[in-house]
């Protein structure tokens, strides 16, 4: 059962970095579509993305938590 544990902890982690950085990416690129068309609402686009960022970064803690419970489980 410890190596299903594993496993199991390996693809949570895993998903859940890499639904960060495509959110990440995602984010970014819209970010700079939209100061490329309207520069003068930059301040507003990069506070909205760094807010964004910092909820899609909950993620990965989140799959990290989740990781250890299913470790710690078995």
């Amino acid at each position: 059962m410890t190596v299903y544990a594993l496993i199991a902890a390996a693809i949570v982690f895993g998903l859940g970095a890499l639904g960060a950085g495509i959110g990440n990416g995602l984010i970014f690129s819209k970010t700079v579509e939209g100061i490329s068309r309207q520069p003068e609402l930059r301040g507003t686009l990069q506070t909205t993305a760094f807010i964004g960022v910092g909820l899609v970064e909950a993620l990965p803690i989140i799959s990290l938590v989740l990781a250890f419970l299913f470790y710690a489980k078995y």
